[in-house]
């Protein structure tokens, strides 16, 4: 199992209203020069919202969301810090309620 750590909120705040495009830019470039792999995804309508231990995220996440997903806690963290108007929180997977993290709900 693997611990994700996530930001989410509505996809129209997260992908239309926030700069976000230019942030995983900025990530991936950087990534690239130090020769890291990718640890982030941007996930419209995660599915992972939909497990049970969820519910109260999901009541307070307008739909349709989106989430930026990593297993680096500290992007998530800037994240966080940058975005601000942005629920966070962290799983592991994959698990019976969750078996694939970056799933995309249909």
């Amino acid at each position: 199992m693997t611990t994700h750590y996530f930001v989410a909120a509505s996809a129209r705040f997260l992908i239309e209203e926030e700069p976000l495009e230019e942030v995983l830019k900025e990530r991936r470039r950087y990534y690239g020069e130090k020769g890291k792999a990718i640890d982030f995804w941007l996930v419209r309508n995660p599915k992972f919202i939909n497990a049970p231990e969820f519910a109260e995220i999901k009541a307070r996440l307008p739909q349709p969301a989106a989430a930026v997903i990593s297993t680096d806690s500290s992007f998530i963290t800037f994240m966080k810090l940058r975005l601000e108007n942005v629920l966070e929180g962290q799983f592991e997977a994959p698990t019976n309620t969750i078996p694939e993290p970056l799933a995309e709900a249909t």
